[in-house]
C-alpha cells in the first residue's frame, strides 16, 4: 500500500495546535533546510489550515467545522456559554468532546467537563484568543529568558491590547474597576485591556489569531514543511534511547506506517501528549501527575448609565463588541485571574418592556490558581482503550482546603466587582464544573533538573530521551490562573531554538566531514 507520508524527516512534529505550529515556525525561521513534518489526528476544518472558526462568518459553515471539531464527540450535546451550564450536567463546548468515562472516581471532585478538540489547529480554532502574562509565582523562576521568550510568542500569536479601542463602554468597564482594584496595586498588576491575539482587516472586521497566525507565511511557503491531517500518532519510536521517529495509523486509509526522525516533538494537549508517551513505554515518574485546572467563577453585571446609541446589536450569532476585554490581573495576593467582556445576551431572562443595550449586559469570569498535588493526574488503562485506540484516559483530581479557601474568595471577589460595575443580575455567582476552564497544565512539566518531580528539561526535552521534545499547557510547571497559551508558545520557541541549533550542528559537521574528504 501506498504512504502518503514521507519515509524520513529532520523534524515529526505531533499536533497542530499553537505550540505545534509554533515549533513548525521557529524551526522555518532559524532552520530553513530542515525537513518537517505535521501530524494531526482530525480533519482540516478552516483555510487557511488552522485558523480560527469565528473568522468563518456564515454560521452553518461554523457550525460545521465545530461539528468536525469534536473527533469521537460529534453530536453531543453542547453549549455556546460557559454561564449555560447548570449543576449536574456533563456539556462540552461547541468544537470539543468530553471523556467517555474516567473522568472522576469515588471521593474525588474529578473533571467531569474536560474536553478536547480533534482539528487542525487544534483548540486554537475555538479559543477566547486572551494572552495576558504571568505575574508573581506564575512565573517560571529558573528561566532567566522568560521576558523575551513572551515577547516572541507575542509575535507568533499576533498580540495586541488595542483591539477594542473603539468599544464605546470599554473605557467605562475598566474605570469603574480601577476605582474598586487598582489600589496599592503596582501598575503592572492593575487593570487594563485583555492582551488579545486579534488584528483587524482593512475593512475593520475583527480576525482571532489561529494556528495559522502562528505558522505565519514563512511556514506555509517552506517547501521542506508538509501537514498531514487525520493522521493518528500511536508511538513515538525510540532506538537505542533516542527518539528516532513515529509510528502512524492513516484514519483516510485505516494504514499504519513509519516515519523516521532526528527529532520528535509531542505538542498535542495536556491529556493527550502523555498518553502518546505513556503509549510508547515512555514513562517518566512525573508523567501524567500535577495535573492542574483553574478553578473558574462567572457572574453578570448590566452596566449603569449607558444609552442605547452607542452601538448596533451583533448580526448573524457574531461578537458584539461594545465592551470590549478588560483584564484584572492576578496578584499572589489574590490569586486569581479576571476576564470583563460583554455577553451577547442577558444570562437570565428580562422582561419584555426592558430591552437589552447592546454590550450592556457585562460577564465576569475570575480563573484561581491551583494547589499543586502530585497525585492530581491523569493515569492510563493498558487494559481499555478509548475512542482512537489508545490507552484510555483515568483522571484523579481533588480540590483542597486552600482550593476552595481560594474559590470563595474569588466568589467574593466577584460579586464585589459586579457591583462596581453595575448592577447584578443574579445574587450568586456560579462555580463552573472541574474542567471548565480548558486549561489544563502540568501534566509533561518542565523542571531545573531531572528530580522525578519533572518530566522535561528548561528546553522541552524529555529527560529519558535525547531528540524528544513536549509542548503545551502541559509543559507548565507553576500554578497559573491566567490563561496559559502565551506561556506554553513561549516555552515552545525556547525548545524550537534548541532543535534549530542542533540541526545546524550537524549541518556544520557534516559540512566540515565532507571537506576533509575531499
Amino acid at each position: 500500500m501506498s504512504s502518503r507520508y514521507p519515509a524520513a524527516v529532520d523534524v515529526a512534529i505531533v499536533g497542530s495546535g499553537p505550540t505545534a505550529s509554533a515549533y513548525a515556525r521557529i524551526l522555518s525561521e532559524e532552520a530553513p533546510g530542515a525537513t518537517i513534518a505535521m501530524f494531526e489526528v482530525g480533519p482540516t476544518v478552516s483555510d487557511p489550515p488552522g485558523s480560527h472558526v469565528k473568522n468563518i462568518d456564515d454560521p452553518e459553515r461554523r457550525s460545521l467545522a465545530q461539528r468536525a471539531s469534536e473527533g469521537p464527540g460529534a453530536g453531543a450535546e453542547t453549549v455556546n456559554s460557559p454561564g449555560a451550564v447548570k449543576s449536574g450536567e456533563r456539556r462540552a463546548r461547541p468544537g470539543t468532546y468530553l471523556l467517555q468515562d474516567g473522568y472522576a472516581f469515588p471521593g474525588e471532585d474529578g473533571m467531569p467537563v474536560a474536553a478536547m478538540s480533534s482539528n487542525v489547529g487544534g483548540m486554537a480554532a475555538h479559543w477566547t484568543a486572551a494572552c495576558p502574562r504571568p505575574g508573581g509565582q506564575e512565573r517560571i523562576v529558573f528561566l532567566p529568558d522568560l521576558e523575551q521568550l513572551l515577547d516572541d510568542a507575542d509575535r507568533l500569536l499576533g498580540v495586541t491590547t488595542h483591539a477594542f479601542d473603539g468599544a464605546p463602554f470599554a473605557e467605562l468597564v475598566r474605570e469603574r474597576l480601577t476605582v474598586a482594584v487598582d489600589e496599592g496595586r503596582d501598575p503592572a498588576y492593575r487593570v487594563q485591556p485583555m492582551p488579545l491575539a486579534v488584528h483587524r482587516r482593512e475593512d475593520g472586521g475583527l480576525v482571532w489569531s489561529g494556528s495559522d497566525v502562528v505558522m505565519g507565511d514563512v511556514t506555509r511557503e517552506n517547501p521542506q514543511f508538509e501537514l498531514f491531517d487525520e493522521s493518528l500518532v500511536t508511538r513515538v519510536l525510540v532506538e537505542d534511547g533516542i527518539a528516532a521517529g513515529v509510528e502512524i495509523q492513516d484514519r483516510r486509509s485505516g494504514g499504519t506506517h513509519h516515519v523516521s526522525a532526528r527529532y520528535v516533538v509531542v505538542g498535542a494537549d495536556a491529556l493527550r501528549t502523555p498518553q502518546l508517551l505513556w503509549a510508547s513505554g515512555i514513562r517518566p515518574a512525573a508523567l501524567g501527575r500535577y495535573l492542574n485546572d483553574q478553578a473558574q467563577v462567572v457572574f453578570a453585571s448590566r452596566l449603569r448609565d449607558v444609552e442605547a446609541d452607542h452601538a448596533p446589536a451583533a448580526a448573524g450569532g457574531a461578537l458584539s463588541e461594545q465592551s470590549g476585554v478588560s483584564w484584572v490581573p492576578y496578584t499572589d495576593g489574590a490569586p486569581f485571574h479576571g476576564q470583563v467582556m460583554q455577553l451577547d445576551a442577558s444570562p437570565v431572562p428580562l422582561a419584555e418592556d426592558d430591552p437589552i443595550i447592546p454590550g450592556s449586559i457585562v460577564g465576569l469570569g475570575l480563573f484561581c490558581a491551583k494547589d499543586l498535588q502530585r497525585a492530581d493526574r491523569v493515569a492510563f488503562d493498558d487494559g481499555a482503550r478509548d475512542s482512537y485506540g489508545m490507552p484510555a484516559m483515568r483522571i484523579h483530581y481533588r480540590l483542597t482546603e486552600r482550593d476552595h479557601d481560594v474559590l470563595e474568595r474569588a466568589k467574593q471577589e466577584i460579586v464585589r466587582l459586579g457591583k462596581a460595575v453595575g448592577e447584578p443580575l443574579d445574587d450568586r455567582p456560579f462555580v463552573l464544573p472541574p474542567g471548565a476552564s480548558l486549561h489544563y497544565q502540568g501534566t509533561t512539566r518542565m523542571g531545573a533538573e531531572d528530580d522525578g518531580e519533572s518530566v522535561c528539561s528548561p528546553d522541552s526535552q524529555v529527560w529519558q530521551v535525547p531528540g524528544l521534545f513536549v509542548a503545551g499547557n502541559g509543559v507548565i510547571p507553576t500554578a497559573t490562573a491566567c490563561n496559559p497559551t502565551l506561556t506554553a508558545v513561549a516555552l515552545a520557541v525556547r525548545g524550537a531554538r534548541r532543535i534549530a541549533a542542533g540541526l545546524s550542528r550537524s549541518l556544520l559537521m557534516f559540512e566540515s566531514d565532507n571537506r576533509m574528504s575531499k
